[in-house]
């Protein structure tokens, strides 16, 4: 089975920028409803943003205003770009492709918002 691969996590201070992104295998890419959830420490993990095959996205309105997912069928990748980061978007992402019948999830990379 194919696997999620995270990357871009990190630390920055609040008002700071990061560009998250995942990849798998091309060959399916294109079918599968791509997601960014969240947990923090202590809290269930939560959708930020989602996006269709087609690229129409939806995003939690904790965020809406900040970040922007976007993805490449052609290269397989889903992208999220977080800006204007607060100490509450501190948690570990984890990237989900969703089809009728597969759901899998990525390893999680941490993003921590701190001074």
């Amino acid at each position: 089975q194919a696997q999620l691969v995270e990357s871009g996590g990190g630390l920055v201070q609040p008002g700071g920028s990061l560009r998250l992104s995942c990849t798998t295998s091309r060959t399916i890419f294109s079918i599968y409803v791509m997601g960014w959830y969240r947990q923090a420490p202590g809290k269930q993990r939560e959708l930020v943003a989602s996006i269709t095959p087609s690229g129409s996205p939806n995003l939690a309105d904790s965020v809406k205003a900040r970040f922007t997912i976007s993805r490449d069928n052609a290269k397989a990748t889903v992208n999220l770009q977080m800006n204007s980061l607060k100490p509450e978007d501190t948690a570990v992402y984890y990237c989900n492709a969703r089809s009728p019948q597969t759901n899998r999830w990525g390893q999680g990379t941490q993003v921590t918002v701190s001074s």
